[in-house]
């Protein structure tokens, strides 16, 4: 049996879809639909963003995203906290965030779930860092351990309990072990 190949839509018309849940994004020409979250990843996503927000966002330094669509390099990402330097958060006329963000954040993290592939998680933070992303993060909850990524850097893995994370300069205030980031999956 022959396939022929599905026409690649372009990101225009992806953003004409109906939204989706979970998020779906556009990469290559291809819509690729991101797996529910469950429950180890969503404690982490939740935990983490409000960590960040609390070390930066009231001084104004930076804000953590979850789960913002960011739309740049002819590829529309969902990432499951995306960071963003203060002067860097786009706002509308009326000086409010924004609702769409043509840009790549400045931190990328991403949380592994389980049936998600950890090559395309890679391939999204990887493509981030090549539009001016500082770091990038893959978490994997069942291996506890973190995967960080920065430009022009060799890729380093962090899973001894008191590694301390290291994270983007503008966020030096934020102090996190591995053991505290896999410390809220403790009930």
């Amino acid at each position: 049996m022959v396939q022929v190949p599905s026409k690649s839509l372009t990101i225009q018309d992806f953003l004409q879809l109906p939204e989706t849940k979970p998020a779906s994004e556009y990469i290559d020409g291809q819509i690729i639909q991101k797996p529910m979250p469950q429950g180890k990843h969503s404690v982490i996503q939740t935990e983490l963003a409000a960590a960040i927000n609390a070390a930066i966002k009231s001084q104004r330094i930076a804000r953590a995203f979850s789960e913002l669509r960011c739309t740049f390099g002819g590829r529309l990402t969902v990432p499951d906290i995306s960071v963003f330097v203060w002067g860097r958060i786009p706002c509308d006329r009326n000086g409010e965030v924004a609702n769409v963000f043509h840009l790549a954040p400045d931190w990328t993290i991403e949380i592994l779930s389980p049936d998600q592939s950890q090559t395309k998680v890679t391939k999204n933070i990887l493509h981030c860092l090549k539009y001016e992303t500082q770091m990038g993060w893959l978490i994997d909850p069942d291996e506890k351990s973190v995967f960080v990524y920065a430009p022009n850097q060799q890729l380093e893995v962090f899973e001894n309990p008191e590694d301390l994370l290291p994270v983007p300069s503008f966020a030096s205030k934020l102090k996190i072990t591995v053991d505290s980031l896999f410390g809220w999956l403790r009930n």
